[in-house]
Protein backbone atom coordinates (compact mmCIF):
# COMPACT_ATOMS: atom_id res chain seq x y z
CA UNK A 1 0.00 0.00 0.00
CA UNK A 2 2.83 2.52 0.90
CA UNK A 3 4.33 1.49 -2.09
CA UNK A 4 1.59 2.29 -4.06
CA UNK A 5 1.39 5.25 -3.15
CA UNK A 6 5.01 6.16 -3.32
CA UNK A 7 5.02 5.06 -6.99
CA UNK A 8 1.36 6.03 -8.51
CA UNK A 9 -0.14 9.07 -8.80
CA UNK A 10 -3.44 8.30 -9.04
CA UNK A 11 -3.21 6.34 -5.49
CA UNK A 12 -2.10 9.92 -3.59
CA UNK A 13 -4.64 11.72 -5.59
CA UNK A 14 -7.19 9.49 -4.26
CA UNK A 15 -6.02 9.06 -0.78
CA UNK A 16 -6.28 13.41 -0.52
CA UNK A 17 -9.18 13.46 -2.09
CA UNK A 18 -10.68 10.74 -0.07
CA UNK A 19 -9.46 12.82 2.92
CA UNK A 20 -11.07 16.15 1.90
CA UNK A 21 -14.23 14.20 1.21
CA UNK A 22 -14.34 12.64 4.76
CA UNK A 23 -14.34 15.64 6.43
CA UNK A 24 -16.48 17.63 3.85
CA UNK A 25 -19.49 15.14 3.13
CA UNK A 26 -19.94 14.63 7.41
CA UNK A 27 -19.77 18.17 7.65
CA UNK A 28 -22.52 19.57 5.69
CA UNK A 29 -24.22 16.36 6.10
CA UNK A 30 -24.69 17.78 10.53
CA UNK A 31 -26.99 20.85 8.85
CA UNK A 32 -28.80 18.73 6.08
CA UNK A 33 -29.81 16.06 9.14
CA UNK A 34 -30.58 18.79 11.86
CA UNK A 35 -33.14 20.51 9.11
CA UNK A 36 -34.81 17.68 7.82
CA UNK A 37 -33.34 17.43 4.55
CA UNK A 38 -31.63 14.25 4.59
CA UNK A 39 -33.22 12.86 1.46
CA UNK A 40 -32.08 16.11 -0.97
CA UNK A 41 -28.48 14.33 -1.40
CA UNK A 42 -30.27 11.48 -2.77
CA UNK A 43 -32.42 13.60 -4.90
CA UNK A 44 -28.90 15.71 -5.89
CA UNK A 45 -27.17 12.90 -6.34
CA UNK A 46 -29.38 11.44 -9.07
CA UNK A 47 -29.53 14.78 -10.86
CA UNK A 48 -25.93 14.33 -10.96
CA UNK A 49 -26.00 11.47 -12.50
CA UNK A 50 -28.22 12.61 -15.08
CA UNK A 51 -25.69 15.40 -15.54
CA UNK A 52 -22.51 12.65 -15.54
CA UNK A 53 -23.89 10.57 -18.50
CA UNK A 54 -25.31 13.97 -20.45
CA UNK A 55 -21.26 14.71 -19.87
CA UNK A 56 -20.65 11.32 -21.46
CA UNK A 57 -23.15 11.76 -24.60
CA UNK A 58 -21.74 14.74 -25.37
CA UNK A 59 -18.01 13.68 -25.38
CA UNK A 60 -19.38 10.71 -27.42
CA UNK A 61 -21.13 13.35 -30.15
CA UNK A 62 -17.82 15.70 -29.81
CA UNK A 63 -15.15 12.79 -29.59
CA UNK A 64 -11.77 14.28 -30.76
CA UNK A 65 -12.52 17.38 -27.89
CA UNK A 66 -11.72 16.07 -24.27
CA UNK A 67 -14.74 17.25 -22.29
CA UNK A 68 -14.79 15.86 -18.36
CA UNK A 69 -18.04 14.70 -17.46
CA UNK A 70 -17.53 15.93 -14.02
CA UNK A 71 -18.63 19.35 -15.04
CA UNK A 72 -21.72 18.74 -16.42
CA UNK A 73 -22.20 16.71 -13.07
CA UNK A 74 -21.51 19.59 -11.38
CA UNK A 75 -24.00 21.89 -13.49
CA UNK A 76 -26.99 19.86 -13.42
CA UNK A 77 -26.35 19.13 -9.17
CA UNK A 78 -25.96 23.17 -9.17
CA UNK A 79 -29.25 23.57 -11.26
CA UNK A 80 -31.24 20.67 -8.95
CA UNK A 81 -30.59 22.39 -6.13
CA UNK A 82 -31.88 25.95 -6.94
CA UNK A 83 -35.39 23.95 -8.64
CA UNK A 84 -35.35 22.38 -5.38
CA UNK A 85 -35.15 25.80 -3.39
CA UNK A 86 -37.35 26.76 -6.18
CA UNK A 87 -39.64 24.44 -5.91
CA UNK A 88 -39.59 24.46 -1.83
CA UNK A 89 -41.30 27.82 -1.96
CA UNK A 90 -44.21 26.88 -4.91
CA UNK A 91 -45.67 24.24 -2.38
CA UNK A 92 -45.14 25.99 1.02
CA UNK A 93 -47.22 23.66 2.90
CA UNK A 94 -45.69 20.83 1.43
CA UNK A 95 -42.22 21.66 1.01
CA UNK A 96 -40.96 18.05 1.41
CA UNK A 97 -42.84 17.32 -2.41
CA UNK A 98 -39.78 19.03 -3.97
CA UNK A 99 -37.17 16.67 -3.38
CA UNK A 100 -39.13 13.31 -5.19
CA UNK A 101 -39.96 16.05 -7.95
CA UNK A 102 -35.96 16.51 -8.76
CA UNK A 103 -35.21 13.22 -8.09
CA UNK A 104 -37.68 11.78 -10.51
CA UNK A 105 -36.76 14.16 -12.82
CA UNK A 106 -32.63 12.89 -12.32
CA UNK A 107 -33.66 9.60 -13.09
CA UNK A 108 -35.49 10.34 -15.76
CA UNK A 109 -32.56 12.46 -17.39
CA UNK A 110 -30.43 9.65 -16.31
CA UNK A 111 -31.71 6.48 -18.16
CA UNK A 112 -32.50 8.93 -21.38
CA UNK A 113 -29.17 9.81 -21.84
CA UNK A 114 -27.21 6.72 -20.62
CA UNK A 115 -30.00 5.33 -23.72
CA UNK A 116 -28.93 7.31 -25.79
CA UNK A 117 -24.38 6.81 -24.98
CA UNK A 118 -25.39 3.11 -25.59
CA UNK A 119 -25.74 2.20 -22.33
CA UNK A 120 -23.24 1.54 -19.53
CA UNK A 121 -19.41 1.33 -19.55
CA UNK A 122 -16.50 1.30 -17.30
CA UNK A 123 -16.34 5.34 -17.07
CA UNK A 124 -19.88 5.17 -15.74
CA UNK A 125 -19.64 2.47 -13.56
CA UNK A 126 -16.32 4.09 -11.41
CA UNK A 127 -19.08 7.27 -11.19
CA UNK A 128 -21.73 5.22 -10.36
CA UNK A 129 -19.80 2.99 -7.44
CA UNK A 130 -16.52 5.38 -7.02
CA UNK A 131 -13.26 4.21 -8.14
CA UNK A 132 -9.59 4.57 -6.91
CA UNK A 133 -7.86 4.34 -10.08
CA UNK A 134 -10.67 7.28 -12.15
CA UNK A 135 -8.82 9.72 -9.94
CA UNK A 136 -6.85 12.58 -11.75
CA UNK A 137 -5.11 15.33 -10.57
CA UNK A 138 -7.74 18.20 -12.26
CA UNK A 139 -10.46 15.73 -10.12
CA UNK A 140 -8.23 16.80 -7.09
CA UNK A 141 -7.68 20.34 -7.99
CA UNK A 142 -11.54 20.69 -8.19
CA UNK A 143 -12.39 19.10 -4.61
CA UNK A 144 -9.54 21.16 -3.57
CA UNK A 145 -11.40 24.16 -4.83
CA UNK A 146 -14.87 23.03 -3.72
CA UNK A 147 -13.54 22.33 0.11
CA UNK A 148 -11.85 25.68 0.35
CA UNK A 149 -15.72 27.07 -0.32
CA UNK A 150 -18.02 25.09 1.68
CA UNK A 151 -15.69 25.38 4.76
CA UNK A 152 -14.93 28.95 4.39
CA UNK A 153 -19.09 29.28 3.79
CA UNK A 154 -19.51 27.05 6.63
CA UNK A 155 -16.76 28.99 9.26
CA UNK A 156 -18.56 32.65 7.66
CA UNK A 157 -21.66 31.89 8.61
CA UNK A 158 -22.16 29.39 10.93
CA UNK A 159 -24.30 31.33 13.42
CA UNK A 160 -26.96 31.66 10.61
CA UNK A 161 -26.82 28.08 9.31
CA UNK A 162 -27.29 26.93 12.93
CA UNK A 163 -29.97 29.15 13.09
CA UNK A 164 -31.55 27.91 10.06
CA UNK A 165 -31.09 24.15 11.01
CA UNK A 166 -33.01 24.52 14.35
CA UNK A 167 -35.47 26.89 13.78
CA UNK A 168 -36.21 28.29 10.20
CA UNK A 169 -39.03 30.56 11.07
CA UNK A 170 -37.04 32.03 14.03
CA UNK A 171 -33.96 32.45 12.06
CA UNK A 172 -36.04 34.62 9.12
CA UNK A 173 -37.46 37.08 12.21
CA UNK A 174 -33.98 37.88 13.07
CA UNK A 175 -32.83 38.55 9.92
CA UNK A 176 -31.25 36.20 8.36
CA UNK A 177 -31.28 36.74 4.58
CA UNK A 178 -33.81 34.30 2.19
CA UNK A 179 -30.58 33.77 -0.25
CA UNK A 180 -28.53 31.98 2.85
CA UNK A 181 -30.54 28.91 1.80
CA UNK A 182 -30.07 29.13 -2.14
CA UNK A 183 -26.76 29.16 -0.60
CA UNK A 184 -26.88 26.51 1.68
CA UNK A 185 -27.98 23.91 -1.57
CA UNK A 186 -25.58 24.98 -3.81
CA UNK A 187 -22.91 24.17 -1.15
CA UNK A 188 -24.85 21.07 -0.67
CA UNK A 189 -24.47 19.72 -4.33
CA UNK A 190 -20.67 21.17 -5.13
CA UNK A 191 -20.01 18.68 -1.59
CA UNK A 192 -22.30 15.74 -4.08
CA UNK A 193 -20.69 16.53 -6.93
CA UNK A 194 -16.77 16.94 -5.29
CA UNK A 195 -17.46 13.08 -3.60
CA UNK A 196 -19.00 11.21 -6.61
CA UNK A 197 -15.49 10.24 -7.74
CA UNK A 198 -14.26 8.28 -4.43
CA UNK A 199 -17.82 7.31 -3.34
CA UNK A 200 -19.65 7.34 -6.43
CA UNK A 201 -23.18 8.88 -6.83
CA UNK A 202 -25.47 5.97 -5.73
CA UNK A 203 -23.59 6.26 -2.62
CA UNK A 204 -22.92 9.49 -1.63
CA UNK A 205 -25.67 10.36 0.31
CA UNK A 206 -24.51 7.53 2.73
CA UNK A 207 -21.58 9.56 3.56
CA UNK A 208 -23.65 12.58 4.30
CA UNK A 209 -25.91 10.76 6.21
CA UNK A 210 -24.32 7.79 8.19
CA UNK A 211 -21.61 9.60 10.22
CA UNK A 212 -24.25 12.19 11.30
CA UNK A 213 -26.51 9.31 12.34
CA UNK A 214 -23.99 7.77 14.39
CA UNK A 215 -22.50 10.97 16.01
CA UNK A 216 -26.10 11.80 17.03
CA UNK A 217 -26.30 8.57 19.50
CA UNK A 218 -23.95 10.19 21.80
CA UNK A 219 -22.69 13.43 21.17
CA UNK A 220 -24.25 16.36 23.80
CA UNK A 221 -23.46 19.41 21.69
CA UNK A 222 -24.09 20.65 17.80
CA UNK A 223 -19.86 21.56 17.74
CA UNK A 224 -19.41 17.78 19.35
CA UNK A 225 -22.02 16.33 16.64
CA UNK A 226 -19.76 18.22 14.05
CA UNK A 227 -16.85 16.76 15.19
CA UNK A 228 -17.83 13.13 15.67
CA UNK A 229 -19.17 13.37 11.87
CA UNK A 230 -15.86 14.47 10.48
CA UNK A 231 -14.14 11.76 12.57
CA UNK A 232 -16.07 8.96 11.62
CA UNK A 233 -16.69 9.93 8.13
CA UNK A 234 -12.70 10.07 7.61
CA UNK A 235 -12.24 7.02 9.31
CA UNK A 236 -14.53 5.36 7.19
CA UNK A 237 -13.07 6.57 3.93
CA UNK A 238 -9.50 6.10 4.77
CA UNK A 239 -9.91 2.70 5.84
CA UNK A 240 -12.77 1.75 3.06
CA UNK A 241 -10.02 3.27 0.16
CA UNK A 242 -7.57 1.21 1.98
CA UNK A 243 -9.53 -2.27 1.57
CA UNK A 244 -10.82 -1.38 -1.97
CA UNK A 245 -6.93 -1.30 -2.66
CA UNK A 246 -6.04 -4.46 -1.24
CA UNK A 247 -9.41 -6.12 -2.19
CA UNK A 248 -9.66 -4.85 -6.05
CA UNK A 249 -13.33 -3.53 -5.83
CA UNK A 250 -15.06 -0.20 -5.83
CA UNK A 251 -14.51 1.63 -2.66
CA UNK A 252 -18.05 2.97 -2.36
CA UNK A 253 -19.48 0.06 -1.35
CA UNK A 254 -17.23 -0.47 1.59
CA UNK A 255 -17.03 2.67 2.76
CA UNK A 256 -20.97 2.75 3.24
CA UNK A 257 -20.90 -0.86 4.69
CA UNK A 258 -18.01 0.44 7.28
CA UNK A 259 -20.38 3.53 7.96
CA UNK A 260 -23.32 0.88 8.92
CA UNK A 261 -20.98 -1.08 10.89
CA UNK A 262 -20.24 2.24 13.14
CA UNK A 263 -23.67 2.90 12.82
CA UNK A 264 -24.64 -0.58 14.56
CA UNK A 265 -21.89 0.11 17.26
CA UNK A 266 -23.14 3.41 18.00
CA UNK A 267 -26.51 2.28 18.55
CA UNK A 268 -25.51 -0.31 20.55
CA UNK A 269 -22.99 2.07 22.87
CA UNK A 270 -26.17 4.29 23.29
CA UNK A 271 -28.23 0.89 24.23
CA UNK A 272 -25.34 -0.12 26.84
CA UNK A 273 -25.04 3.20 28.17
CA UNK A 274 -28.65 3.25 29.00
CA UNK A 275 -28.59 0.69 30.87
CA UNK A 276 -25.76 0.77 32.83
CA UNK A 277 -27.67 4.05 34.10
CA UNK A 278 -30.68 2.37 34.61
CA UNK A 279 -28.53 -0.10 36.84
CA UNK A 280 -26.89 2.86 39.00
CA UNK A 281 -30.08 4.21 39.67
CA UNK A 282 -31.68 0.87 41.10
Amino acid sequence: MIDALLHFDFMRYSFLCGMLIGILAPLIGTFIVVRRLSLIADALSHVTLGGISFGMLVAKWLAPIAISPIWFGILFSVTGALLIERLRSVYKHYQELSIPIIMSLGIGLSVVFISLADGFNQDLFGYLFGSISAVTLADLLTIIAIFIIVVLFIFLLYKELFMLSFDEEYAQIIGVPKYLHVLFMLMVALVISASMRIVGILLVSSLITLPVASAMRFARGYKELMLWSVIFGEGSVILGLIFAFYLNISPGGVIVLLLIVILLCAILYQKKREQGGMLDEN
